[in-house]
């Protein structure tokens, strides 16, 4: 009889129990009483099925949290100031920010890696490149209410909507303040930015909706709209924070973009016209047809077409013909913000480059001619630099002249600069040709200007973003209350003591360093609005017991009692000693009975907290910061 090996069970044995233990939900099959023969077998599987039901709760928790900040935005009452809870909790974003370089790197790390990510083992920088490349997905799924925020984003930049409108009524003088502490205007787009972004709890949720912001910026320059609540056509404002400056700048460059547009239509129109019309239908002396076409007469007795050309320019005539001169439209100079000017001028100081001046200089020349036709030299130099030019006696010769053209076209002389051999005004205005401002290449892009600030916004450190943040709406509040609080005399001294030491602080250089001083004097100015009653009454107590001794004013108490806060690093021994040695002095703190701190010791903050983790720390210690 032949001998047969025996029935090779064991392979298929152990794979059924393999698949048996990698089973959704970990349920094993019909062996689940046999256990793995190798221990290392059983290994560790993620349930997806309670990964999925995770991330849908997730999901919902995170639109409810959207739901509830925008019903509370929405129910904002126009009367308050901005609530101190966000002026905190951008204070806590500029401190948990010092760890990453831009907004980007907040949204690269801070993202939970899914367990299918684990499994797969992908490496860190791999993490980082699908974040980044899947960014619009994460924006709108991170706060997992796409109607909410779209509508919360919509409202933002509803130009005619009333979102986060305040009553500015008893504004009646243009204030002082976001301007001392280089803010922004306090009826904005950034200030209302700053209370929604200050309204969200974690620093990932505060970048993501920046990101959100910055799309939407971009999607309006596409479209040639304007952002709300940023002038239209101004030059940056460089007593402005640097990120209203740059929204200045973004709006403007919208309109430079639709006036090039419109003038490149008008006078390529004008030059339609003025092909169809005939010689004997133009006006000698150079006045409007009836076409709106403009001619001039030049030396040899032909008409020539004007383009470009604005408005006269007074009473000059041009010294060769004696036709009236015309003011060009000209080239705008570019768009500045105030680190650029500051490039700018090192940068002309290290190479002693006048380039841009001439660019401008070339650029109006051209201008000049083409809405002069038969012009020199000495009318432009007369229209554009009137001290080089220096009126003269006419000759002989020229007397009879002048009489009949009856103009201020009287013979002098150019300036001795202007006389000199190889006078950069002359060699300019001879290679320059007669070209309207808007045939011309443009000095100043917006396209490239734009985009490179919208690359900049999006890479913006996040310690700038909030603490421009933090600035603006504390002028905002400010402003509010101080318009308040002017009917009441006794309230108005206690507040502007409060507001010099916010513009002191404010222009110093490390001001970022005093937020938490900052806060409190915030908190001190909110509850002079909800509690007078309160305040007046402590500051009259507060006044009876300095009467011995040196008198005090409260504007040097402030600076004692904030100079001498150093929270992260005293102890509470040496707390108690202060308190001690210092009671006589009654503190400003006792203004409020401890509800509202404005120099009240409070414990050291860990400095291990994270961000997420402050939220908890605030129940144990409800004088220091508030997390909402």
């Amino acid at each position: 009889m032949r001998w047969r090996p025996g029935k090779k069970g064991t392979k298929l044995d152990w794979q059924d129990r393999f698949k048996n233990t990698i089973r959704l939900g970990g349920k094993r099959g019909p062996d689940n009483n046999n256990k793995a023969e190798n221990s290392t077998m059983a290994l560790p599987c993620y349930d997806e099925n309670l990964y999925l039901l995770n991330m849908k709760n997730e999901e919902e928790a995170k639109g409810s949290h959207v739901s509830s900040i925008v019903e509370r935005l929405n129910a904002t009452n126009p009367d308050t100031i901005p609530p101190i809870s966000a002026l905190k909790q951008l204070a806590v974003a500029v401190d948990s920010g010092k760890k990453f370089k831009s907004v980007k790197d907040i949204l690269a790390s801070s993202g939970a890696s899914s367990p299918i990510m684990e499994r797969a083992s992908l490496s860190l920088a791999a993490v980082k490149s699908l974040m980044l490349r899947d960014k619009e997905d994460k924006l709108t799924s991170e706060f997992g209410n796409d109607e909410k925020l779209e509508s919360l984003i919509k409202s933002l930049f509803d130009a005619e909507g009333n979102f986060l409108s305040r009553n500015m009524s008893l504004v009646l003088e243009p204030p002082l303040l976001p301007r001392d502490i280089h803010g922004a205007p306090p009826e904005g787009f950034l200030t209302k930015l700053s209370e929604v972004i200050g309204s969200f709890t974690t620093l990932r949720k505060m970048a993501l909706f920046w990101c959100k912001i910055v799309t939407e910026i971009r999607r309006l320059w596409s479209e040639e709209l304007y952002i709300p609540g940023i002038p239209l056509d101004e030059i940056p404002d460089l007593n402005s924070c640097r990120l209203y400056q740059q929204l200045q700048v973004v709006n403007s460059c919208v309109s430079r973009k639709k006036w090039r547009t419109l003038a490149t239509q008008s006078i390529e129109s004008v030059m339609r016209h003025a092909g169809s019309c005939s010689e004997e239908s133009a006006d000698l002396q150079g006045t409007v047809t009836s076409h709106h076409i403009l001619y001039a007469r030049i030396s040899t007795g032909e008409l020539v077409l004007r383009l470009g050309a604005d408005r006269p320019a007074d009473n000059l005539t041009m010294l060769e013909t004696g036709e009236p001169v015309y003011s060009p439209i000209t080239q705008e100079g570019p768009l500045l913000t105030e680190d650029l000017i500051k490039e700018t001028e090192e940068f002309v100081l290290r190479t002693g480059s006048v380039g841009a001046g001439c660019s401008q200089l070339l650029s109006d020349m051209q201008a000049f001619k083409a809405a002069n036709p038969g012009c020199i030299l000495e009318d432009f130099v007369r229209w554009h630099s009137p001290p080089d030019w220096t009126e003269g006696e006419p000759s002989d010769e020229a007397q009879e002249y002048v009489d009949q053209v009856d103009s201020s076209s009287t013979r002098g002389q150019l300036s001795s600069r202007m006389q000199k051999e190889g006078n950069l005004w002359r060699e300019l205005w001879e290679t320059a040709k007669p070209v309207p401002a808007v045939k011309q290449a443009p000095l100043f892009d917006v396209d490239l200007a734009v985009e490179g600030i919208l690359n900049d916004l999006e890479d913006i450190p996040p310690v700038e973003l909030f603490e421009q943040l933090f600035i603006s709406l504390l002028g905002l509040g400010f402003v509010m209350a101080e318009a308040k609080l002017s009917c009441n005399n006794d309230l108005l001294k206690i507040f502007l003591e409060c507001k010099d030491y916010v513009v002191v602080t404010c222009q110093g250089k490390i001001w970022s360093d005093k937020m938490d001083d900052l806060c409190q004097v915030y908190e001190t100015v909110e509850t002079m609005l909800l509690n007078p009653e309160e305040v007046l009454k402590a500051a009259r107590q507060m006044e009876e017991t300095n009467t011995v001794g040196e008198p005090r004013r409260r504007l040097k108490m402030l600076g004692l009692s904030f100079g001498s806060k150093e929270r992260n690093s005293r102890n509470p021994s040496k707390d108690e000693k202060n308190s001690e040695e210092n009671s006589s002095r009654q503190p400003f703190s006792t203004f409020f009975d401890g509800k509202s701190s404005l120099f009240l010791k409070k414990p050291p903050r860990p400095e291990s907290v994270s961000f997420g983790d402050k939220a908890a720390y605030q129940d144990e210690n409800e004088n220091d910061w508030t997390i909402v």
